[in-house]
């Protein structure tokens, strides 16, 4: 607990009264201590006055053979040296935060980018930057935005750029829609699959509640092909779709880095078609600190996939 006596101490003595006082406590010499503090010596012998007076004690003995620390001063030296150095010490790191080369970042996404880059980008941005931390939340688009908005996540990696006004984004990379079918389904040994020609089948879609601007692009895909998807299920995650469509429940239009999800039963062909991409963004808040987003998207994000 800091008493009253010491918060005032504290109230009148500055960084430079330490370092006036380190300075001469190594010299044992006002003119040299000056001369090494570019001052001269009347201003030093008034600082070293204000901290004993704020100390309370007297750090220094001063007669015709020169200077000497008293007990009082020995002790005051190592902590002011002790107290100097944590401030050094907090300047350092605070700078360090602002360059984005230490803290914690937390990073929302959807599946798909674990198919398509996601583990890549972390394990350099980890190694470009070790000391900061990164937690992964694995959220669809909709609870990413959410969480964005309660200042849970920093960074959210999701496939809608339609955000409230307190978030930004950018575009990071696009791939194509593909059919997914089950591997029994008499169209799965077909090269292409065109998607009036499922018209009939029973779809698995992405949750209208957990991504809605992706779950009204395709109806709205199916739509231009002059049908409206029959639909069985909903997944709230695009692994829990395709596993449905592996075991028969249904047909569905995924994003096409799921086939590499190595998801035993599910068939996965381009559409004939020419469709809209998939697309993926980078969101944050507008008012959100830069240095770490910026570092992870720069530093990591560059890839083909974004070109």
């Amino acid at each position: 607990m800091v008493t009253s006596q010491a918060s005032a101490a504290l109230s009148r003595v500055e960084l430079r009264h330490l370092r006036y006082f380190l300075a001469l406590a190594e010299e044992l010499h006002f003119g040299r201590a000056a001369q090494r503090l570019a001052m001269s010596q009347p201003p030093l012998s008034v600082a070293l006055q204000q901290l004993e007076s704020a100390v309370g004690a007297r750090l220094l003995d001063r007669d015709s053979k020169g200077v000497r620390l008293t007990p009082a001063g020995e002790s005051f030296r190592a902590s002011a040296q002790a107290l100097l150095g944590r401030f050094e010490d907090a300047c350092a790191q605070a700078r360090e935060v602002q360059a984005g080369e230490v803290g914690r970042l937390r990073l929302g996404f959807v599946g798909s980018t674990v198919f398509h880059g996601l583990p890549g980008w972390l394990t350099a941005f980890q190694t470009s930057h070790p000391r900061v931390e990164v937690v992964v939340i694995e959220l669809n688009s909709q609870d990413q935005i959410q969480a964005l908005l309660q200042e849970e996540l920093d960074l959210a990696l999701l496939h809608t750029d339609r955000l409230p006004p307190a978030l930004a984004c950018e575009p990071l990379y696009d791939e194509p829609f593909l059919a997914c079918l089950p591997a029994s389904h008499p169209a799965a040994r077909k090269r292409r699959i065109a998607l009036s020609s499922l018209s009939d089948q029973p779809f698995i879609l992405f949750s209208r509640r957990g991504s809605p601007d992706y779950h009204a692009r395709i109806v709205e895909m199916c739509r231009q092909q002059g049908f409206y998807p029959r639909l069985q299920h909903e997944g709230r995650h695009w692994l829990s779709v395709v596993s449905l469509v592996a075991r028969g429940f249904g047909v569905s239009i995924v994003p096409a880095a799921f086939q590499d999800a190595g998801i035993q039963g599910a068939v996965f062909r381009p559409l004939a078609e020419t469709m809209e991409r998939s697309r993926v963004f980078a969101a944050w808040r507008q008012d959100s600190a830069a240095a770490l987003r910026q570092a992870f998207l720069s530093e990591c994000l560059v890839t083909p996939e974004r070109r």
